[in-house]
């Protein structure tokens, strides 16, 4: 406990150090704040439009989340099918390690023309952007089950349903989580990259991606930087959401939950 609290102490000293070298070199140097606004005008940003921020933050935070869930969804029931047929995971499985590969921002302008503007769009570019980890990770942990523990359920005549629900799904969770987290970063950027196609069907207002345009638009420099460290904040939430529910769902058996309780 003591080193977590250590951690979040240096943490802290080391942002607000950081903002004084920002604040500094700004004054030595004389430069222009449609340039690099000081530090201290961006909080003064934040504090004066935190409505338009805390708007514009959630509605990325929306499509975002609903992009995750929908891979997480998927990648899962496609990783239990690769695990169930060997044969069709040697077949497809390259094709969804393609998908990784291909730049979100090529294909953001044709789900533009498919899907249409706004939230259902942004999240549809979420969903491709975050699918491929979780089912490579998925997949890894549902067919790396030991050989003696699949022998000894074998054994004692349990079927398929039972070798799945209590030996498969039970020892992918730590994998599916490593592409969870994985994903849960990348959905921001996602979500964030499909604004900035089909942000918003209304000028002025939509999610952090749009709002970044409009921004850059006006020349409004300073709120420039309040929505980056709002979209920074939304993707350290995301991640540590997920170490929540990782840490809930194997601190009481996995090992890996417990080495990380045994360091604090």
């Amino acid at each position: 406990m003591k080193k977590k609290l250590l951690l979040a102490v240096n943490g802290v000293v080391v942002f607000v150090a950081l903002l004084c070298v920002w604040q500094a070199v700004v004054w030595v140097l004389h430069i222009p704040p449609y340039i690099l606004p000081p530090a201290i005008i961006v909080g003064r940003t934040i504090v004066t439009r935190f409505p338009e921020l805390w708007t514009s933050f959630w509605i990325s935070a929306e499509a975002a989340a609903a992009g995750l869930l929908g891979s997480i969804v998927g990648g899962l029931f496609i990783a239990l099918i690769f695990a169930r047929l060997p044969w069709l995971r040697r077949m497809l499985f390259p094709y969804t390690i393609l998908l990784q590969t291909v730049p979100i921002v090529a294909i953001a302008p044709l789900i533009l023309m498919w899907a249409g503007q706004g939230l259902f769009a942004v999240a549809l570019v979420t969903f491709i952007i975050c699918l491929a980890p979780i089912i490579a990770n998925a997949t890894q942990g549902l067919i790396s089950i030991d050989t003696n523990l699949l022998q000894l359920f074998l054994m004692h005549n349990a079927s398929q349903e039972q070798i799945l629900r209590k030996l498969r799904l039970p020892h992918s969770l730590p994998y599916l989580f490593v592409g969870i987290r994985i994903s849960s970063g990348i959905a921001v950027i996602g979500a964030i990259t499909g604004e900035l196609f089909a942000g918003s069907t209304r000028v002025g207002q939509g999610g952090l991606g749009y709002s970044i345009l409009y921004a850059m638009a006006q020349l409004q420099t300073d709120y420039l930087f309040a929505l980056v460290f709002a979209a920074t904040i939304l993707g350290f939430s995301f991640f540590f959401i997920v170490m929540f529910f990782e840490w809930l769902f194997l601190h009481k058996w996995h090992e890996s939950a417990h080495s990380e309780g045994s360091e604090s």
